[in-house]
């Protein structure tokens, strides 16, 4: 027989994706500002010399 009521574990399911891939993306964006930062201070370390 079929199950009544809700799916078993959707929403938990949908609740971690939901938040490793929000996980993932501030990963993504903190590396992309370190990048930038990095770039930056070596820029002003070659107009200094």
């Amino acid at each position: 027989m079929a199950k009544k009521g809700q799916a078993k574990n959707t929403k938990n399911k949908a609740k971690h994706s939901k938040l490793m891939a929000r996980k993932k993306n501030k990963l993504k964006a903190e590396k992309k500002t370190r990048k930038a930062r990095l770039k930056a201070i070596i820029a002003r370390a070659k107009e200094q010399e």
